[in-house]
């Protein structure tokens, strides 16, 4: 209609204006004039602000609102919070208000919004109408319906294959489809599902199948169907968030099934009675697993742990905390033997299975790096051999078991894969896809075996060289490559870095295999120079000495450490170590040489005691707390190690500081040409400097010359009748040589014995003896002390090498012992066997721990009796060591004269026979006599005891 005047627009004006308020506060009239609905109305505020802490598990203050009932019930309180007709007096309201304490929510804690609280108000003025049906509000939920999208292809979420082999249940949202063939035709749908399916599995009948699923933050669900109708045949209920397995117990007895709520609950499943309710975790429990014999559950984690369950009871045998992330998958393997995990760490990790009746721990067997992001799914082969396992990024791979080396890698997938699942025969399996698809693929092997490590060797090679040293000085300049100065080997070079940044280049011919060393003397002349040395190829490119891949990260933990000490290496997830492994921390490489021996302590790095050393001519740095830091495997140059998302280290043939830190700031490097040609020596000062006074130096180029000395310690002992000291010898180790050596002492006065001939062992660089005297000794001579010899012999290049010692010095019978020791069997022990005037003997192998007891005998000492820490087992075997010692380490308390103690060898440890006492603090250092230990080949898989104890 077309407007007039004025006054025709105006009052046109005031009814739009009348229509348009009228259409806007419609709603709100007709909302506030409205029913209050429980269900629509009340409960979602009650869920979204009360329910997270007053619920029928958490019961928070002794209230519930999970029910209207058990919200009308109260708590500690009051008897009703609700007081229908009167909302200004209601508890409730004045809690919600912050009127009445306790004040909910917390004030730290999203607040009831004013049109909510205002809601309720109104609803208890009304009279507090309750709900038609009194459910858990938190297993109903008011959605607003939402067509679902029409997927050609759903995303596979679960599968599983029936014991037979025969029918193959695929997982979706909201249906499992019962198939005999993985990526044929459904011949049975069980569909209408709540939720995504987390989990399938067949029982092992192969009748049933059970789904775990549910609806996030509101309830999950485990159903059991007939595969021969699809009909339900049972509901297990009774968590408050979606459920992500569901598992039979290997008879079909017992059905476990957890979720996100945290919980783990154990079942009847023919009656669906609830067995047990398991609530340790701190976080989401993502997978379930029995043990073949179906005695324990295993359950893995977001709370970074895989904890073991007795299925009896519910009593929790044991908890695998070493992962460093979530723990999306367990299982056992089908021996029995060990338990695998695996999941946001990016790792695989393998224990020894031992818990089986009674709490204990699993030992560490491997962690192994598998994949550049989380692996989210895993499988093994029935017979144990194989695990698949895939990855967020698409990767696939496969894997040999126990040793956990890589098989074959496949392509890289459509889309993630999320579910795998093995074969009965075991040389195919099933992975289901994100993207919908799902494939059969044969399990491959070998098409990516790892390549062997670099295999130690004891000593170096040599190839004859000219015995007649050449003396030069250098000639300037030789700064650069092109005007290196040329020398003939073995040669003696005196020269001096003249200025800051100057470098001193030599070129000397070497031939394949040929082993040389380069020896700097300059801090030990005292001159100012820091030297460094390399060796490079004539045209200046660098030698590479060895390929270094990562095969764990860690970092350094509670301190970091300076660039001198052996000791207390803290490191993350040190239990994942081993000993005798490669240690890499910013260019510095060392190796491990004794475990933590408590929640105090960290690794000892090699040689055990002093400065220590370095491999691969690395030079000892300072490392801060946090530092990164990897276990590494040594391959030979030139090789490329199979990808496992850790870095790959390439060190060159260069050194700053000599290795066994013998030498100060000098520098030695132990060369091995890789093939004939010339090559470069190039000197500098590591930090730059240089100048025209006292920056000198004298290179040594000739052959190695492995060779050791021996220092004894322990000279001019007092020995009491009836009693024993220690003697050490320490061994310094030379250009290479790391062979074993044999020490001998002969001629002892008469009445004197010793615990002789004992052993440094290969790599090793200590032994200890211990002298004894006999009852009715007599003290001895000067003649008598002259004439004991002490020689240490070693094979060095096919020959053996004799060094003699010298005496024990002045020998000397003490007073008769305070106390004395003696080490003795177990009461129980079958390790050990005696026979009369003979050393006790123990047998162990690597991996055991055995027992044994030590008694004093106390003649005039009555105070504690200290027999040492971590080096309490005195001339043991490398990896073998006195276990459980506490934070006082071995000893024997005041009124007592005996205690068990253990031993335990690890996997380290070498076959061999070994003499070893225990030593006494008290009263000088009294010994025991020395107890026989033998070190027995490992053994075999289905008779090995794993040690519990590191």
């Amino acid at each position: 209609m077309p407007f007039g005047d004025t006054a025709d627009c105006q009052s046109a004006l005031r009814f739009l204006i009348a229509a348009m308020l009228l259409v806007f506060f419609a709603p709100v009239s007709a909302v506030a004039a409205a029913e209050i609905v429980y269900e629509r109305d009340v409960a979602p505020i009650l869920r979204t602000y009360c329910a997270g802490c007053h619920n029928d598990v958490d019961l928070e203050s002794e209230l519930s609102v999970e029910r209207y009932s058990s919200l009308r019930k109260g708590g500690m309180e009051e008897e009703d919070p609700i007081l229908p007709g009167k909302p200004e007096e209601s508890f409730i309201i004045r809690s919600l208000e912050h009127r009445s304490k306790p004040y909910m929510p917390p004030k730290d804690e999203p607040q009831v919004p004013p049109a909510d609280l205002t809601l309720l108000k109104r609803w208890i003025a009304e009279g507090a109408h309750g709900p038609v049906k009194d459910e858990s509000i938190l297993e109903t939920l008011v959605v607003p319906e939402v067509a679902a999208p029409v997927v050609q292809h759903p995303a596979i979420t679960a599968l599983a294959v029936s014991p037979d082999g025969k029918q193959f249940a695929v997982g979706s949202y909201g249906r499992v489809e019962i198939r005999s063939e993985p990526a044929g035709p459904a011949r049975l749908v069980i569909k209408d599902l709540p939720g995504k399916v987390n989990a399938v599995n067949f029982s092992p009948d192969g009748q049933k199948v059970v789904v775990a699923t549910g609806i996030a933050g509101l309830r999950g669900v485990a159903r059991v169907y007939d595969l021969k109708n699809g009909e339900l045949v049972r509901e297990f209920a009774g968590h408050h968030d979606s459920l992500q397995d569901a598992e039979f117990s290997p008879d079909g007895s017992l059905l476990g099934t957890a979720g996100y709520d945290r919980l783990i609950k154990l079942w009847r499943t023919d009656t669906g009675e609830l067995l047990h309710t398991l609530d340790t975790h701190n976080g989401a429990v993502f997978d379930l697993a029995f043990d073949p014999g179906g005695t324990v559950l295993a359950s893995a984690s977001a709370d970074q742990t895989i904890k073991l369950w007795r299925a009896a009871d519910g009593v929790r045998l044991d908890t695998l905390s070493q992962p460093q992330g979530e723990l999306y998958r367990v299982t056992f393997t089908p021996d029995g033997k060990y338990i695998l995990g695996a999941g946001l760490d990016r790792r695989i990790h393998l224990w020894k299975f031992i818990s089986r009746e009674k709490p204990e721990t699993n030992p560490v067997v491997d962690s192994r790096f598998a994949h550049d992001s989380a692996i989210n799914a895993f499988a093994l082969t029935p017979d144990g051999k194989f695990l698949i396992t895939a990855a967020g990024d698409r990767s696939l791979k496969v894997w040999s078991v126990p040793e956990l080396v890589e098989q074959h890698a496949y392509e890289i997938q459509s889309d993630v894969a999320v579910a795998l699942v093995a074969f009965p025969g075991g040389s195919e399996f099933v992975v289901g896809r994100m993207d919908g698809s799902i494939d059969t693929v044969k399990i491959l092997t070998g098409g990516n075996a790892a390549v062997p490590a670099l295999a130690e060797t004891l000593e170096p090679a040599t190839l004859t060289m000219s015995t007649n040293m050449v003396e030069l000085v250098e000639a300037e300049p030789n700064d650069l490559v092109t005007a290196a100065q040329l020398v003939s080997l073995p040669v003696e070079i005196k020269g001096s870095i003249n200025h800051d940044h100057d470098a001193d280049v030599y070129r000397f011919q070497a031939r394949a295999g040929e082993k040389l060393t380069l020896a700097i003397n300059a801090a030990r002349s005292e001159s100012k120079l820091d030297s460094r040395v390399e060796v490079l190829f004539a045209d200046g490119k660098p030698v590479e000495q060895v390929v270094l891949q990562a095969v764990r990260d860690s970092w350094f933990t509670f301190r970091g450490k300076d660039s001198d000490t052996s000791d207390d290496f803290r490191l993350q997830n040190w239990s994942e170590m081993e000993l005798d492994e490669y240690l890499y921390a910013n260019g510095e490489v060392v190796r491990l040489w004794l475990y933590p021996r408590g929640p105090d302590s960290g690794f000892k790095v090699y040689p055990g005691t002093g400065k220590r050393h370095t491999a691969f001519s690395t030079t000892a740095l300072t490392h801060a707390l946090n530092e990164p830091a990897y276990i590494v495997k040594a391959f030979p140059v030139g090789t490329v190690p199979v990808s496992n998302g850790l870095p790959v280290f390439r060190l060159n043939y260069e050194n700053d500081d000599e290795p066994t830190r013998q030498w100060g700031t000098d520098s030695q490097l132990l060369f091995t040409a890789p093939k004939n040609g010339e090559y470069l020596a190039h000197v500098t000062d590591v930090r730059g400097f240089g100048g025209e006074t006292n920056f000198n130096y004298t290179l040594l180029i000739r052959e190695q010359r492995p060779d050791f000395t021996v220092a004894i310690g322990g000279m001019n002992l007092k020995v009491g009748p009836g009693s024993g000291r220690e003697i050490t010898f320490t061994a310094t180790r030379m250009e290479g040589f790391k062979g074993p050596i044999q020490i001998n002492i002969e001629n002892l006065p008469a009445g004197f014995t010793a615990s002789t001939p004992i052993e440094i062992e290969a790599g090793q660089h200590m032994a200890i003896a211990a002298l004894y005297a006999a009852e009715d000794a007599v003290a001895p001579d000067e003649a008598a002390d002259k004439h004991v010899t002490v020689v240490a012999t070693a094979t060095i290049g096919g020959r053996e090498v004799h060094h003699e010692l010298g005496t024990l010095g002045d020998l000397q019978l003490a007073e008769k012992p305070k106390l004395t020791v003696a080490i003795l069997a177990s009461v129980d022990s079958s390790s050990s066997t005696t026979e009369p005037g003979k050393p006790l003997e123990f047998t162990i192998r690597p991996g055991e721990t055995i027992t044994a007891r030590v008694r004093a005998e106390r003649n005039d000492f009555d105070g504690r009796i200290e027999l040492g820490g971590d080096d309490s087992g005195r001339n043991l075997p490398h990896g073998v060591f006195v276990d459980n010692i506490g934070l006082n380490g071995l000893l024997i308390v005041e009124g007592q004269t005996e205690r068990e103690f253990f031993i335990t060898a690890s996997p380290v440890a070498k076959s061999g026979t070994r003499r070893f006492h225990l030593r006494a603090t008290a009263d000088g250092g009294q010994v025991s006599l020395p107890a026989i230990l033998h070190v027995l080949p490992p053994a075999t898989a289905s008779k090995q005891q794993a040690s519990a104890s590191r």
